[in-house]
């Protein structure tokens, strides 16, 4: 059946079941958590091109509910570690621990197996933890004692950090960094969503029992989502366009490091995942335009005298994607 669909998507069929049932996820989602709706979308794209999201936001705006509402929601295992100063490797991926009856050790899986991981407050670890993460978020699984664990999928880590304390965190290494494909910066919710949050808990709604069994998205239709996901076609013109993008970044004077290749790939993924979530077997310039700040603001650094002046990351990539023709 998967097989059919993706030949059926290929050669530009109705999408119709596909639009229509990520609409009701997101529907769902969107009962649940309120005034978020730019952050599920990125959530559900980065779920369909099996990248890592960065949720960066000041406390109360709802990063860990929506974690766990979007694990409820597609059926996975939803899994929650908070990262803190004297937490250990082992704490994050399992250790070996000695069983009398048998007298042999036996690996005792981490936190780190689920669906939905929550690295709440990713920051707060050091580096040795922080490293701790850099194979099972690029490869999927976990080396432990020479024997290879793979991760079950979906395999989706959401870290979250706080950009307004700084005191006893720990700045993330590049190379984790680029391992996330999106960092999303939270925003506060509209008037009249924040009115909604405030009805809410003023009637005692527990959030996990607005959660709508219709809603719901069954892992077998996200995995056929996901395989259309890797489908979607991209021109030529699309894919050069793509890459001036990435190599301009390094040429541009306003940054001290540019993207790199990785990058590339995940701008790439994210636009046929979003165009995907639109019901489009292929992507457009407006598909690139939408993915490419939170794809590119977290890999990149800026010059000590742009940090000095106070630029914004956002306003350099827009100057670097209007420096490019966009494709017609």
């Amino acid at each position: 059946m998967e097989e059919n669909i993706i030949n059926k998507f290929t050669n530009r069929i109705d999408t119709s079941e596909l639009v229509h049932e990520l609409n009701k996820l997101r529907e769902g989602i969107n009962n649940v958590v309120k005034g978020q709706q730019k952050t599920i979308d990125l959530l559900l794209t980065a779920i369909l091109a099996d990248g890592h999201v960065l949720l960066e936001g000041v406390p109360g705006v709802a990063k860990t509910l929506t974690a766990k509402t979007l694990a409820t929601m597609i059926d996975g295992k939803y899994s929650r570690i908070q990262f803190t100063p004297d937490l250990m490797p082992s704490d994050v991926i399992g250790t070996n621990i000695f069983n009398a009856s048998t007298n042999t050790f036996e690996y005792r899986k981490g936190p780190v197996f689920g669906n939905i991981v929550l690295t709440d407050e990713i920051n707060r670890a050091p580096a040795k933890t922080q490293a701790s993460l850099f194979e099972v978020m690029e490869e999927r699984q976990i080396t432990y004692d020479g024997q290879r664990y793979a991760m079950e999928e979906p395999f989706l880590v959401i870290g979250t950090q706080n950009p307004v304390e700084q005191e006893g965190t720990y700045p993330l290494p590049e190379a984790q960094l680029d391992r996330f494909l999106f960092k999303i910066d939270l925003e506060y919710p509209e008037e009249q969503d924040e009115l909604e949050v405030l009805k809410m808990h003023h009637q005692h709604q527990n959030p996990s029992n607005l959660i709508q069994e219709e809603f719901k998205l069954s892992p077998a239709k996200l995995k056929e989502f996901r395989e259309l996901a890797k489908k979607v076609m991209v021109k030529e013109d699309l894919m050069t366009y793509i890459l001036q993008l990435i190599r301009r970044t390094r040429m541009s004077s306003d940054l001290y490091l540019g993207a790199s290749p990785r990058a590339g790939v995940a701008l790439l993924n994210a636009s046929k995942a979003w165009a995907c979530l639109q019901g489009r077997d292929f992507i457009t310039p407006d598909d690139i335009a939408y993915v490419i700040k939170p794809v590119l603001r977290h890999r990149l650094i800026m010059t000590a005298e742009k940090e000095m002046e106070g630029e914004n990351m956002d306003r350099i990539i827009d100057k670097i994607v209007h420096s490019i023709e966009v494709p017609r």
